[in-house]
């Protein structure tokens, strides 16, 4: 269900140009929230436990 607002001001434009879809625009508020959220959790987990870089084997295996 998506709502639909239109904002008007003093300047005469035409009713297309004005139109809102809140629903659209509270869907990326929502979405940008949740990223933040995502990258604080993230950051706090790569503090709490960070990654070690990986380990380069030094010898090759042997062929048989």
């Amino acid at each position: 269900m998506a709502l639909i607002s239109r904002v008007r001001e003093p300047q005469a434009m035409s009713d297309d140009a004005q139109l809102i879809d809140l629903g659209a625009e509270r869907a990326k508020r929502i979405h940008d929230l949740n990223d933040k959220r995502l990258n604080e959790v993230r950051n706090a987990f790569e503090q709490a436990m960070p990654l070690g870089k990986q380990k380069k084997s030094g010898k090759k295996p042997k062929k048989r």
